[in-house]
């Protein structure tokens, strides 16, 4: 009974490869990396690695998992616009509270004060750095209703109320 490669029942061209031999590979040798894994849009992997196989962006892109995807245009610029819109509520609780600040000694110690005033000053960019670091994994959408939520939370009144300029 002869163990060769001519005993096999199918041979093919090229199996006369002497690597192709079992246990002529030095066990030294390291497995061959294996190439990260990815599907496209509108494909679901399952079973065991499923969760090891990463995603084909649009513009070709590859994620993987753990990794946040890249922001798409639209979400740069709303973040842009959003970041805007923080920078100017700063502003007006400066310009707003500064307007406020004798009035307000009557009713508050200027400790008390002072320490409202620049805790309502950073708000809006604590707020915005805050709700841009809690949703980096989480859904675009979801980054969007919560800057919009702050937006609506952290209005100067003061400024509103009173103006730059005042009554």
């Amino acid at each position: 009974m002869s163990t060769g490669r001519d005993d096999d029942a199918l041979s093919w061209d090229g199996d006369d490869d002497p690597t192709l031999d079992v246990g002529t590979r030095p066990a030294a040798d390291p497995e061959p990396a294996a190439d990260p894994v990815a599907l496209p849009d509108g494909y679901t992997a399952v079973g065991r690695g499923s969760d090891e196989v990463g995603r084909i962006e649009p513009d070709g892109t590859v994620t993987m998992p753990g990794e946040p995807a890249p922001l798409g245009n639209v979400m740069l610029v709303s973040l842009g616009i959003l970041g805007g819109v923080y920078a100017l509520f700063t502003i007006g609780w400066v310009i707003g509270g500064l307007r406020l600040e004798g009035t307000a000694q009557f009713l508050v110690s200027p400790v008390g004060y002072r320490f409202a005033f620049w805790l309502a000053v950073i708000a809006p960019a604590l707020w915005f750095a805050t709700v841009y670091l809690l949703t980096r994994l989480s859904k675009p959408w979801l980054r969007l209703v919560w800057l919009i939520g702050g937006l609506a939370l952290l209005v100067p009144w003061p400024f509103v109320m009173i103006g730059a300029v005042g009554q």
